[in-house]
């Protein structure tokens, strides 16, 4: 019901750890002259050229104006050696929000780089357990990324914790779109890029509150979202977007999207990209999809980022009209576990129960026992397990934060190797505790 359109880079930051397999490795020579630090706002530019390098991208500073508007003062942090930035980091405030609508301060990290002629000199560890560290001490009890690569940070606790997947849907077979009763008496208006900003951040804002894994939008997101900032390549298109008001006449969603202009032959073979979209319930979901489906001209739709269990193909009149969009399903967020009690205290369960977990944490935050308790009103808990509870799972930190949010199950992942059961039923009575009915989603990068 949401789609943030923007991958990795387009919130002005490109994602995570470009060329920066540090492979712990150090080397005590390269360490005394190698200093990570904080950024100053007036060296964005030399921080920014580092960026663009360590993801292998032309060597400019990626638009200063972009740069200064995601800085975060003593969270940009830059790898230093003689004087040359080699190692890249920043974090900033976002909230996310857990099963049953809490919403937790995260510390977001982004823009992790380090420079190939520095690599397996321990940079990355340096940089990732000083934010970590600093992170535990402002009271975050977890901290998310986005893992461009898969094996790097496994080993700092981060576990995959939201998915998304892509749809592509042949217009002409779907038929029609099931739409709930309430969504009748809907209307749709086109918006301007200005109107957008005024009616886009309170829609996504109620999404978000619904949606476990979703994060906030800021303003600097907006202003990119809508082109009022720009990276120096200037490849923003503005899109299309329309504004769905439900039957009272209230704002219940908006779609984004582009056309391509194919006429061979003049015949249309024309396919809507749809690039952001937000809905406050089903009902308004149902009424953006039929909305879509009757674009004339279409031959084709494309969405590029949906919850990896929406129920879209269900409201065809054909499901299989509606088939994998290939490259872009895919893992997303990761998450990191900070502070336990505080982050299993926030969301709500399934049922009542208790599992006693074996934990293991390379950086200290959650190693040990812990109980895991849940009463019949969906409120719980994590708390330290006496030393002579039986413990039911045994698992590294990260397939708790995989499990955290519920994008996997306990059973799956004792299937594949990646967790114990120390009793038997306890990857089950897990379960039971952690079951959500849909697996979460994050739309939006960060």
């Amino acid at each position: 019901m949401g789609h943030d359109g923007a991958q990795h880079g387009n919130d002005g930051n490109s994602g995570n750890d470009g060329s920066n397999g540090d492979g712990g490795n150090e080397h005590a020579g390269d360490q005394r002259q190698i200093i990570v630090r904080a950024v100053e706002e007036g060296e964005l530019a030399d921080w920014g050229r580092a960026v663009q390098s360590g993801f292998m991208e032309a060597k400019g500073d990626g638009s200063e104006e972009m740069r200064q508007a995601f800085f975060d003062p003593g969270r940009t942090l830059g790898a230093y050696d003689r004087g040359r930035c080699v190692g890249t980091f920043r974090s900033t405030d976002r909230e996310l929000t857990v099963p049953g609508g809490a919403a937790l301060v995260a510390d977001a990290i982004t823009n992790v780089t380090v420079a190939a002629t520095h690599r397996r000199r321990g940079l990355l560890t340096r940089m990732m357990t000083q934010d970590l560290a600093a992170a535990a001490e402002r009271g975050d009890s977890l901290a998310i990324l986005v893992a461009a690569e898969y094996r790097i940070y496994g080993r700092f606790g981060f576990g995959p914790a939201t998915a998304h997947r892509g749809y592509s849907i042949d217009k002409l077979r779907a038929g029609g779109v099931r739409v709930p009763a309430e969504a009748d008496g809907g209307s749709f208006e086109f918006l301007t890029m200005e109107e957008w900003r005024k009616f886009g951040p309170e829609l996504h804002d109620r999404f978000r509150r619904t949606q476990p894994g979703a994060i906030d939008r800021r303003a600097v997101n907006w202003q990119m979202r809508t082109g009022e900032l720009q990276g120096s390549d200037r490849s923003w298109k503005e899109p299309l977007v329309v504004l769905y008001r439900d039957a009272a006449g209230r704002p219940a969603g908006f779609l984004a999207y582009t056309v391509t202009d194919e006429w061979p032959n003049m015949i249309t073979k024309c396919t809507l990209k749809v690039r952001d979209h937000v809905a406050v319930d089903r009902a308004a979901a149902a009424a953006m999809w039929r909305y879509v489906l009757s674009v004339d001209w279409i031959d084709k739709v494309e969405i590029s980022n949906i919850a990896p269990d929406d129920p879209l193909p269900l409201l065809l009149d054909d499901p299989r009209a509606c088939v994998d969009g290939g490259d872009s399903s895919a893992d997303f967020v990761w998450l990191r576990l900070l502070d336990g009690p505080k982050a299993f205290g926030a969301r709500t369960y399934a049922g009542a129960g208790q599992v006693v977990l074996q934990v293991a944490d390379r950086l200290g935050y959650l190693d040990g026992r812990w109980a895991l308790t849940a009463a019949a009103d969906g409120t719980g808990g994590l708390t330290r397990a006496d030393d002579g509870a039986p413990a039911d799972l045994a698992l590294d930190v990260r397939e708790l934060g995989t499990l955290y949010l519920g994008s996997d199950s306990a059973a799956r992942l004792h299937a594949a190797g990646l967790l114990r059961e120390l009793r038997p039923g306890g990857a089950a009575r897990t379960d039971a505790l952690l079951r959500t009915d849909f697996r979460p989603w994050c739309p939006d990068g960060f």
